[in-house]
């Protein structure tokens, strides 16, 4: 399924963050039930639309990671794998 997301949201799949705990287990982002802080961007809308009828740019790219709020995204289910929707103004920083 080909999806493009509409203003400036921005489309993610979450990375798992995973912690080693100091005896060397590491331990994935599900056990500890925290919501995802980062992730791959998929797709990217056209931005947002400005009074002067322009559109803001945007600042991510598709294949980039970004970080974001934690509680910003919204959790969608397209062909069985979960995505994060999140807005541009939500991206709190790109990891390189």
């Amino acid at each position: 399924m080909n999806i493009k997301p509409v203003s400036d949201h921005i489309l993610v799949k979450g990375v798992s963050k995973e912690v080693m705990s100091a005896s060397g287990i590491i331990i994935p982002e599900t056990a500890q039930k925290e919501r995802a802080e980062r992730g791959e961007v998929i797709a990217v809308g056209p931005g947002r639309m400005l009074e002067n009828g322009t559109r803001s740019a945007m600042e991510v790219t598709v294949g980039q990671t970004v970080m974001f709020k934690k509680y910003a995204p919204d959790e969608v289910k397209i062909d069985g794998q979960e995505y994060l929707v999140i807005r541009s103004e939500d991206v709190i920083a790109i990891i390189e």
